[in-house]
């Protein structure tokens, strides 16, 4: 299946329970919620530029640095939320706030184009001068984002014009050109904006630039030192030696470990994946090949997270996975399904797909409340009952991120070929699309992720060649498939997680797929120092955790599994808006006759307990308490 490409969003309407809930949520609270915080915290006020500025509403730290530079990007993704979850149902109130948004971007516009509000106000002369630190083509690609996700949703082109103004501005100023400037971003994300622009418009500059940023970065001598000399800055000082944090030590080609600061690094990735699809460059597709490598063997949460480190947001060293002082920022797992999606795209190979998945059910949805309106920025595999939903933060990313991603999910689930469709993700849909030259409608109907039993109805207008691409899951054991009541030979119809049904397509041909779901253990590779002697439960794509509110009869912390208790599934549609949960016998360890002995002679006694675990993206919602996603075995 050659030339594969992904399914607009606009033409897949979401029908099953588990995601249209959340995205009814997100666009009947976050989103509104998230437009009132904007505006509480002044962000768009900074839209309208003012003379003198008001004073900042966040400080500079000692650095000289405030979370300020870039709120422009925390528009331009609430806007790209927005016009995602509009796609599905038009809401004249939010969209009336976003064109009020475009106006005040256009007229905040310089005549030349440039358009950084930040800039424009407060330093106009410091424009282009600190692209290591400044978030000024970090803040155009998010507004990028959100002018072509709204466009595409209503066809209002107002920012869409504005922002192509900007992009010809950048294009003008960056390149190789005598007169140009040899830069690129301190944090990647305008590439992967700039290459949605090129597939919108087919103007070929589009690619080019975002190709460009790529291929400088890491190059000798480092423009990052160019650009600091010339600010009077000292080049021996230990923080102006941030290369690795921005994934500039070497060119792209050339790295082989995912290091750094891991959002900037996994936006990068999915860049050299997109522009390894478009280009067909090898050199690209190898790179990318290893650094998947890296950090899916080594350095990736059982969830989906990354990044264990809050010094630099970002990666340590192999293996360093630890629980209770994760980051995991929620954006991480957001730019991991963004990576893992094009790798899919390069390469139809469901371990990518699996990756995708296992990020978006954990990592990443864990960063949105039930509520819909409170937020993690770190996603924790173990607490001690700290850590808690916040309902704003001084650097929002996360919050937008995660409800840009889930407001877009429709578009993960189908991608198209020459002469067929592959189906990647599960859970109740309807997609209408072109195939050639055939309209295919493919209606899924499940109760994903909770059960795997997928019925798929596929509606053609007149007897069809197609082939039928079916991800199997890397956790579906023994899966079962049938066509119009037919039994198939799963095992042997199975190239790299695809199940291929190909035949003569009729109107009402019917595919069933059976995905069994049973419980099952997970251990980390024994170089994973937190995790030996612990086991994780999953169930289908998603992770398992114990929350104290579960188990209130003992501490989570000291509670333990037999390796041979029976799991069972306990559905509970009273909770959390309905959830499956998983319910196991196991012991605790008893303190309370220790006394005030820190050490003694004798193992503690223990107790049998009951245990229920619930899933990992839902934890936190009942208020803060303890918990564990990796518990003791015995």
């Amino acid at each position: 299946m050659g030339n594969l490409r992904p399914a607009a969003f606009t033409a897949v309407e979401l029908t099953g329970d588990f995601w249209r809930e959340r995205l009814e949520t997100v666009l009947t609270r976050t989103i509104p919620s998230q437009h009132r915080k904007l505006a509480e915290q002044g962000i768009l006020e900074s839209l309208t530029i003012q003379h003198p500025p008001p004073p900042l509403r966040i400080p500079r730290n000692p650095q000289g640095f405030t979370a300020q530079i870039f709120w422009d990007s925390d528009v331009g993704k609430w806007i790209e939320a927005a016009g995602y979850a509009l796609a599905h149902r038009r809401d004249p109130k939010i969209e009336a706030q976003v064109d009020a948004m475009a106006q005040a971007l256009e007229r905040a516009q310089l005549p030349n184009g440039y358009l950084n509000c930040w800039h424009i106000a407060r330093c106009p002369e410091e424009r282009w001068t600190n692209l290591r630190d400044s978030h000024e083509l970090y803040c155009a690609g998010h507004l990028l984002e959100g002018a072509i996700a709204y466009y595409q949703a209503t066809g209002r082109r107002q920012l869409l014009d504005v922002m192509e103004r900007y992009v010809d501005h950048i294009t003008d100023t960056f390149g190789t050109g005598e007169q140009q400037k040899r830069g690129y971003p301190g944090h990647q994300e305008i590439e992967l904006a700039l290459i949605e622009l090129y597939r919108l418009t087919d103007d070929r500059r589009r690619l080019d630039l975002a190709e460009y940023f790529i291929n400088e970065r890491g190059r000798g001598p480092h423009y990052f030192d160019a650009e600091a000399k010339a600010r009077g800055e000292d080049l021996h000082a230990p923080s102006a030696d941030r290369y690795e944090y921005c994934q500039a030590h070497q060119p792209v080609r050339e790295q082989t470990e995912v290091v750094g600061h891991a959002v900037r690094a996994l936006y990068m990735y999915a860049a050299m994946a997109d522009l390894a699809t478009e280009l067909r460059d090898e050199g690209l597709r190898r790179a990318c090949e290893v650094l998947w490598k890296n950090v899916t063997e080594t350095r990736m949460y059982v969830t989906g997270g990354f990044g264990p480190s809050a010094h630099n947001e970002g990666f340590t060293a192999d293996y360093d996975l630890p629980n209770d002082t994760a980051y995991a920022e929620t954006c991480a797992s957001v730019a991991m399904v963004f990576w893992a999606w094009r790798m899919l795209h390069l390469d139809l190979d469901s371990r990518y797909a699996d990756v995708l998945e296992r990020a978006l059910y954990n990592g990443a949805l864990s960063g949105l409340s039930h509520d819909g309106e409170h937020y993690f920025y770190d996603n924790k595999l173990e607490s001690d009952g700290s850590h808690q939903r916040w309902a704003w933060h001084d650097c929002p990313c996360c919050t937008m991120n995660v409800s840009r991603l889930v407001a877009s999910v429709a578009g993960y689930f189908y991608s198209t070929s020459d002469d067929g469709v592959a189906v990647h993700l599960y859970g109740g849909s309807r997609a209408r699309l072109r195939v050639g030259e055939h309209e295919v409608t493919i209606t899924e109907n499940s109760d994903y992720p909770w059960s795997g039993f997928i019925t798929l109805h596929v509606d053609v207008a007149e007897p069809t060649d197609l082939s039928l691409k079916l991800r199997i899951p890397g956790w579906a054991r023994s899966a079962g498939a049938k066509v119009n009541g037919s039994r198939i030979d799963v095992a042997a119809d199975t190239q790299h997680g695809y199940l291929e049904v190909r035949r003569r397509w009729q109107r009402g041909d019917r595919v069933e797929l059976e995905l069994p779901m049973p419980p099952r253990r997970v251990y980390a590779h024994p170089s994973v120092r937190a995790d030996r002697g612990r086991v994780a439960l999953c169930r289908g794509p998603l992770v398992y955790c114990f929350e104290q509110v579960d188990n209130p009869t003992a501490p989570v912390s000291l509670i333990r599994m037999s390796r041979d208790a029976p799991v069972d599934v306990a559905p509970r549609a009273d909770l959390l808006g309905g959830v499956v949960t998983l319910a196991s016998e196991g012991s605790v360890l008893q303190t309370s006759d220790w006394g005030r002995d820190l050490y003694r002679a004798e193992p503690p006694r223990v107790a049998q307990v009951k245990l229920t675990a619930v899933p990992y993206y839902a934890w936190c919602n009942r208020g803060p308490n303890p918990m564990q996603t990796w518990i003791a075995e015995q």
